[in-house]
């Protein structure tokens, strides 16, 4: 049996390793966008709810895309007991031991009054110190990937504004968030890097240097967008009545929704737990509002350079290939420039073992007359 020139070492020269990000849609039914109409408010167990709620598409209710948390340094919002902690003061904390450095913790977020800038954002909502009341929207894990995509996602919120002099609700606000990273160079945390959180979408800002707001802070590498209680409330503050008022689940009319739902104005009330948590979700499920985003992924490829020279690989150990007690082979035409096709790829490890299997879409043509390269690529 015939067989010549079937193996070839590979040197470090063929071996090259890229490194790359790719993008996917986020949702779990493989889409970008999850619009207000489809938007609903979920709840693992009653526990949970004084920490956080879910945001879960309405067609596949089961399935989480992403959790929302409420934190009042003050404890604001929940019933606090004698020498306890709120579970949103507990919320609070938990995030800033997360997010913030050492030197940080203790003072709490500046999202307002952004430290990171060099000025003050004008007509910051908070008018000294730190932001008191957060909302935090945590990307789900399976969802996200490695991360969450900076740059290519949007926000947009709605609900009402204060009451007018007839106490209803006046004409909805809308306000469409994303991030600065286009423009700015991120901030590095304990956390990875973290961006602000402007008025705008898809990365495009709406206004530029001091004239924009900070809303809030987003950490790609966590999947994780901290927003300032008190911006939010200053652009879409609800009925102010309704804010001493347990937040419901899912509204069940739009004028209910509009009337006392949608709002970020809360309760400095420490007697019962007011679900101000929901108060984020209820502005999603409002007119245009929706969820936009896309993960981001790292994916490693090695790729090999498999060459195959002039006089190799030019016979085969089919049995076929060759005839007679002499192994000649079959065809005359072939014996001065016998012809073989490539179908197959296989590279093995040091101790011999197959490791991987490429087939080729159409078989290649090799004889002694002609050169072949051929490129693996294993992505992991």
């Amino acid at each position: 049996m015939a067989i010549f020139g079937s193996k070839v070492n590979l040197t470090n020269l063929d071996m090259v390793k890229i490194e790359e990000k790719v993008t996917s849609a986020y949702f779990s039914d493989g889409s970008t966008q999850l619009l207000a109409a489809s938007i609903i408010s979920t709840s693992i167990a009653d526990a949970n709810e004084a920490y956080y709620f879910g945001i879960s598409d309405s067609d596949t209710s089961t399935t989480t895309e992403f959790n929302v948390a409420y934190g009042n340094i003050n404890g604001y919002g929940a019933n606090v007991e004698a020498n306890t902690i709120s579970e949103t003061k507990a919320v609070y904390k938990q995030f800033s031991s997360l997010l913030l450095g050492p030197n940080e913790v203790t003072g709490g977020f500046f999202i307002s009054r952004n430290k990171s800038t060099s000025a003050v954002p004008t007509g910051a909502a908070v008018s000294s110190g730190n932001d008191q009341e957060i909302y935090v929207l945590s990307a789900t894990r399976s969802n996200m990937l490695d991360r969450i995509n900076k740059k290519n996602w949007t926000i947009a919120l709605s609900g009402s504004n204060t009451v007018n002099t007839a106490g209803a609700p006046a004409t909805n606000n809308s306000l469409l968030l994303t991030d600065d990273s286009a423009n700015d160079t991120p901030v590095s945390t304990p956390a990875g890097d973290r961006y602000n959180i402007v008025s705008g979408s898809d990365g495009s800002i709406s206004g530029s240097g001091a004239a924009y707001k900070t809303y809030g802070f987003i950490y790609p590498d966590l999947g994780l967008l901290v927003f300032s209680g008190a911006e939010l409330s200053a652009s879409i503050p609800g009925k102010g009545a309704a804010k001493d008022t347990a937040t419901i689940f899912n509204p069940s009319t739009y004028a209910t929704a509009v009337a006392t739902q949608a709002g970020f104005g809360t309760t400095t009330n420490t007697d019962a737990d007011y679900k101000n948590g929901l108060r984020f979700i209820n502005s999603l499920q409002i007119g245009s509002a929706k969820l936009k985003f896309r993960d981001e992924e790292d994916q490693i490829s090695q790729q090999y350079f498999c060459r195959f020279p002039a006089g190799g690989f030019n016979f085969s150990n089919n049995p076929t290939f060759v005839s007679g007690s002499d192994n000649e082979i079959r065809h005359k035409t072939m014996w001065d420039n016998p012809t073989t096709y490539i179908t197959q790829v296989q590279l093995y490890n040091s101790s011999g073992d197959v490791v991987a299997v490429g087939n080729l879409s159409t078989p290649l043509k090799k004889n002694k007359s002609s050169e072949a390269t051929i490129k693996v690529k294993l992505t992991y």
